[in-house]
């Protein structure tokens, strides 16, 4: 085998060397899950401005209207109210625990599904194919709820591509479960047997009441990503709290709290300070930056006291009351 000569070698060292050199001001050059290369020095982007009809062909796919929010992820619920769900004597409104939904947002690179379907357990197989036949990843499955009958699990789902094919493999995967038709919403809502001005105070901002639930939801205070594409808080990546009246100002108590690692411990103090009960401590996704997890939580009682005892676990994160 023949070898160069000492100064070609050289030469060709020192010219590798440069090279090395050079990408390393570029950036590194990796694979992406599709096999493309992606400079990790690319800026993250945000999800693209759309409008509501720019989603008409995907709510036709599902059968449901969805709600637009920050002009930028549609968001389609998907609500069990064929089921009656009760967990410690409580019946648990759809609204307050079994609803999940498909929300859609556009990038430079293509359109982003994430949501979950609330399954029952004779349901999660036939998801499960239909999911994985469509080509949309199944990212956690778990319960949101305690002592609860019947069983009823949640699996979180994600992909990319084109809207509409995505929209008929969720379409697929909702045709083997029992989840209804969309219904159109009530005329009127009905009044809270709550103390919502004092619950208001004890949380630091204004609820919302919606189908019978009041609700609270406060996003992360720094920016999340998946390496390219900055996650909003509208596509479910939130702490999210709401309230179920029982009557005589009493509530239960029902949501989850999105959370770094270094939180976690402290916010499971406090809420335990406060009586209120665990759930579920797991993640949702799968490549987010930071790495986030989600703390569900159960408790019923007088609305206001359940209030004061939450506001001690949020106060240990890095929220803000979403506009």
């Amino acid at each position: 085998m023949s070898r160069l000569p000492r100064p070609r070698r050289l030469r060709l060292a020192g010219a590798a060397a440069a090279c090395m050199l050079a990408l390393a001001a570029c950036g590194t050059l990796t694979t992406d899950r599709a096999g493309t290369q992606d400079d990790k020095r690319l800026p993250t982007q945000p999800p693209l401005t759309t409008t509501a009809e720019d989603w008409q062909d995907v709510a036709a796919v599902l059968g449901r209207t969805g709600t637009l929010s920050d002009h930028s992820v549609y968001r389609i619920p998907l609500p069990r109210t064929d089921l009656t769900v009760t967990s410690h004597h409580v019946v648990v409104s759809p609204g307050l625990a079994l609803t999940g939904s498909a929300s859609f947002a556009r990038y430079h690179d293509g359109t982003m599904l994430m949501g979950d379907l609330v399954i029952t357990e004779r349901e999660l197989p036939e998801v499960t194919d239909a999911l994985q036949k469509a080509g949309i990843a199944q990212t956690a499955l778990h319960k949101h709820l305690l002592a609860q009958h019947p069983a009823v699990w949640w699996t979180h789902i994600h992909a990319m591509g084109n809207p509409v094919t995505l929209a008929k493999g969720v379409k697929a995967a909702l045709d083997t479960t029992g989840i209804p038709p969309a219904s159109p919403p009530p005329a009127s809502q009905r009044p809270l047997a709550l103390d919502t001005a004092d619950i208001d105070a004890a949380l630091g901002t204004k609820g919302t009441a919606d189908g019978g639930i009041y609700r609270f939801i406060f996003a992360r205070t720094q920016p999340v990503t998946d390496g390219r594409h900055i996650l909003p808080h509208t596509l479910g990546i939130a702490t999210a709290i709401g309230f179920q009246p029982l009557g005589d100002n009493r509530a239960a108590i029902n949501g989850d709290f999105v959370l770094t690692a270094d939180e976690t411990q402290n916010v499971i103090r406090a809420l335990r300070s406060g009586g209120i009960d665990l759930v579920e401590l797991h993640n949702h996704g799968q490549d987010e930056q930071p790495r986030l997890f989600y703390l569900h939580f159960w408790a019923t009682g007088d609305g206001v006291t359940l209030a004061s005892a939450l506001r001690p676990a949020l106060d240990r994160t890095a929220v803000a009351p979403a506009s």
